[in-house]
């Protein structure tokens, strides 16, 4: 499906005065680095949701969203979304999300499956991807794909976040030159032991943090 954008009218501040808030939290140096960059999302769910917005709150500049899903009363005990965003594509809920947080930045999404044949394409223009599939082999199919067929770009790939074991086994590790691993790597979902938002959150957090610090010019985590 084609790549699609959307702006939302209602400012009630200046592109100025926001940038000035930046500007005195971050300071304008790194406000300006993590301004100019990109990054894509591919997946939206618990992971991905909260990735964007922690990103969008950091100042990112552009974030593509790739998603395929609606938003679902089962998403609702981890993810970012709302009652209001019930039956909405997730693409479009979340760029109303972001576009409240920054209505200045660039938000862009395809409502599209990713698969083998098109991650590519979907994807391949932006030098830092941030994984955040449910499914293994999904996860798996992606980042082989990506790594193959785009020698610019970064993976930031989340795995093992499930249940409510301690949040100090989340890590990141630098698994390639080009993937960085998040997660406990081990804690998957099955019964009695589901999604929760806590551990959730703190995985996207490690991979939000690690495409900072890309994009701030740190290879180490």
């Amino acid at each position: 499906m084609a790549e699609e954008s959307v702006r939302f009218p209602e400012q009630v501040l200046s592109e100025e005065e926001l940038d000035r808030a930046k500007d005195s939290r971050f300071s304008p140096e790194i406000h300006q680095k993590l301004k100019a960059a990109s990054v894509g999302i591919a997946g939206l769910g618990g992971l991905g949701s909260h990735i964007a917005v922690m990103l969008a709150r950091s100042g990112i500049g552009h974030l593509h969203l790739i998603d395929f899903d609606k938003v679902d009363v089962t998403n609702l005990n981890r993810q970012v979304y709302t009652t209001v965003h019930l039956g909405q594509p997730k693409t479009k809920a979340l760029s109303r999300i972001l576009y409240e947080i920054n209505p200045y930045m660039k938000v862009t999404w395809d409502q599209a499956r990713v698969t083998q044949e098109n991650a590519a394409d979907l994807l391949g223009k932006y030098p830092i991807v941030c994984e955040a599939f449910d499914d293994p082999g999904q996860k798996a199919m992606l980042i082989n794909t990506l790594l193959e067929s785009c020698p610019d770009m970064t993976v930031i790939s989340g795995s093992g976040m499930a249940g409510y074991e301690s949040a100090n086994t989340i890590r990141t590790r630098k698994i390639f030159r080009r993937l960085y691993l998040c997660g406990d790597e081990k804690t998957d979902a099955y019964e009695g032991i589901g999604l929760m938002a806590p551990r959730v959150s703190v995985c996207a957090g490690h991979q939000a943090n690690m495409a900072i610090r890309l994009i701030l010019g740190y290879t180490e985590v």
